[in-house]
């Protein structure tokens, strides 16, 4: 049952989608199968000298020979999806499940006018919050209800499933990031569902014993975007001084950022049950590091950073990025493993 989920660790932009991409290309899944809240996450990674940014469309679809798929829990613009299928190219292999709810316009306009979820919560007033809400009170239309996307309706469960079955990998794109969590965020700075890696599950319909891994994504430092609770937050001086200035992928917002919080990875390693952590644009930190693909040429200063994330976590880091493109990663899962023989036989 070769079954990987990826969740965030922190507040979202950790760079799930990058490291998705190179995993599927890498790992060859069957089955990519995005879970999540939906369109207001944004995956964005380059690949072949291209800059993608995907909202609906899992990130694994470079690897041309994957089943695509968008799982019930997760919400559906049918503007965006049909565009981003397009710009992908993925037609005849991407597919939603018919119990997708639809964001409608309704719901966008509710949620950029609502005082409490624009200028308060700070959301991305693209609908989600208010249409999870209609969801739950049974009154959303669901993609079996629209025409237009009658070619791309699939049984996503039955599909994950039977792959599992049969022993094919399948990968599980979780959106957003722990503390972004309904249940276990920082309410009411939040999105409007849980987003840990349980949830990744329950969104796409394969039960917890089927899981095989958990990799948890970290980025090198702390982002959020909107408003909430950020411990150790860095002056909008601060952040451009250190190279840090970042936007946000579907708004296009300032970043604020912060220093790793080890505090937050520790618990969210325990609240998504995580195997093993990739830490992405290692770069930034340590610009020596750049389009490295390669332990040997990470500088001290950045092994001695991935040894102190392995040991405040307790799980090792299998993925580490050094820049934009897919393939700027130092793949350290055959080191890890025999890390983790090492310490059983003792």
């Amino acid at each position: 049952m070769p079954c990987k989920v990826v969740v965030g660790g922190f507040f979202g932009d950790e760079g799930k989608g990058k490291i998705v991409a190179y995993l599927s290309i890498n790992e060859r899944p069957a089955i990519v199968a995005r879970a999540g809240v939906g369109t207001n996450a944004g995956h964005s990674f380059n690949f072949k000298g291209t800059s993608f940014r995907v909202r609906q469309v899992p990130s694994g679809f470079p690897y041309e020979k994957a089943r695509l798929l968008v799982g019930p829990g997760v919400l559906v613009d049918p503007k965006i999806f049909f565009d981003e299928v397009e710009k992908t190219k993925v037609r005849g292999r991407i597919g939603v499940d018919r119990q997708c709810a639809i964001i409608e316009e309704a719901h966008i306009e509710r949620d950029k006018k609502d005082s409490h979820l624009s200028s308060k919560v700070g959301t991305t007033g693209t609908g989600t919050g208010p249409c999870n809400a209609d969801r739950a009170l049974r009154m959303t239309k669901l993609a079996r209800d629209i025409p237009e996307l009658g070619e791309f309706l699939a049984d996503v469960s039955k599909e994950v499933n039977d792959a599992l079955d049969k022993n094919r990998p399948v990968i599980i794109e979780g959106t957003q990031g722990t503390f972004l969590s309904l249940f276990h965020g920082t309410y009411p700075y939040c999105t409007s569902k849980d987003v840990c890696a349980a949830q990744a599950c329950a969104d796409v319909g394969v039960g917890p014993t089927k899981i095989d891994d958990v990799l948890i994504v970290f980025k090198s430092f702390v982002t959020r975007v909107g408003a909430g609770e950020l411990s150790g937050e860095l002056s909008e001086e601060e952040t451009k001084r250190r190279g840090w200035t970042e936007y946000g992928t579907v708004t296009g917002r300032l970043r604020r950022a912060a220093p790793f919080n080890f505090d937050l990875a520790r618990r969210a390693v325990m609240l998504n049950g995580a195997t093993e952590v990739a830490v992405t644009k290692l770069d930034t930190l340590f610009p020596a590091c750049k389009d490295a693909k390669v332990r040997e040429k990470l500088p001290k200063e950045a092994l001695s950073f991935l040894r102190k994330v392995e040991e405040g976590t307790g799980v090792p880091v299998t993925l580490v990025g050094t820049g934009p493109d897919i393939d700027s990663i130092i793949d350290l899962r055959e080191a890890a493993s025999s890390r983790r023989h090492m310490r059983k036989a003792k």
